[in-house]
C-alpha cells in the first residue's frame, strides 16, 4: 500500500503533516475573522498532527528528508505564524505607532521561529530524536503566546500590550537562545 511507502510524498505521516498544515491554513481564516476560539482549536488539532506524524513516520519506517522538511513548514506555519497573528490580531492596539511597534516586535518572533527551524532542519538526521532541543521549540513558543493570548484576552489579567510585547520579544529570544528543554 502506497500509505506506508518512504518515497510516496503522500504517505501516511506526510498526510497527517498536510492535515496540520491544513489546520493552520484555517486557523489563519478565522483569526482574520475575529474566531479566535475555533482558531485555537484548530491550532490544538495542528499540535496533535505535528506530534502523530512524528510517531507514525517512525513506527512505520517513513522518516524521509521530504518529510524532515515538510514537518518545518508545518511548524512554521501552525506554531509560529498563526499564533503571532492570533495575538497580535487580539491586542487592543490604540495607536498607528503602537502597531507598528509591537507589528516588528511579532515579526522579530516570526524571523526567530523561522531562524530556528532551519537551524533544526540543517542539524537534524530524518528519523532521529535528540535528548534535548537547544532553545525553545516552536510548538511551545506557540503555547507560550497563546497563554498570553489567555492572560490578556480571555482572562484580562495582563491588559498592556507592552507588557504583552515585552513577552513576545523574550519568547522571541528563547526559541534561539541555549536553554536545553527535554525531548518529549
Amino acid at each position: 500500500m502506497k500509505l506506508f511507502d518512504k518515497n510516496n510524498r503522500f504517505n501516511l505521516a506526510n498526510l497527517i503533516t498536510f492535515g496540520n498544515i491544513a489546520c493552520g491554513v484555517l486557523a489563519l481564516y478565522f483569526i482574520q475573522h475575529s474566531n479566535f476560539t475555533t482558531a485555537i482549536i484548530l491550532a490544538w488539532i495542528a499540535g496533535a498532527l505535528d506530534i502523530a506524524d512524528g510517531k507514525v513516520a517512525r513506527k512505520f519506517n517513513l522518516s524521509t528528508e521530504f518529510g524532515v522538511q515538510l514537518d518545518s513548514f508545518a511548524d512554521f506555519l501552525s506554531f509560529v505564524i498563526m499564533p503571532s497573528f492570533l495575538l497580535f490580531y487580539s491586542l487592543d492596539i490604540k495607536t498607528t505607532t503602537q502597531e507598528i511597534l509591537i507589528g516588528i516586535i511579532f515579526i522579530f518572533y516570526i524571523i526567530s521561529g523561522l531562524r530556528r527551524l532551519v537551524e533544526f532542519n540543517l542539524k537534524v538526521d530524518a528519523g532521529s530524536v535528540e535528548k534535548f532541543f537547544e532553545g525553545v521549540p516552536t510548538p511551545l513558543g506557540a503555547i507560550l503566546l497563546w497563554i498570553l493570548y489567555l492572560l490578556h484576552h480571555s482572562f484580562g489579567i495582563i491588559t498592556n500590550v507592552w507588557v504583552i510585547a515585552f513577552f513576545v520579544a523574550l519568547i522571541a529570544w528563547s526559541l534561539n537562545s541555549k536553554i536545553k528543554i527535554p525531548h518529549p
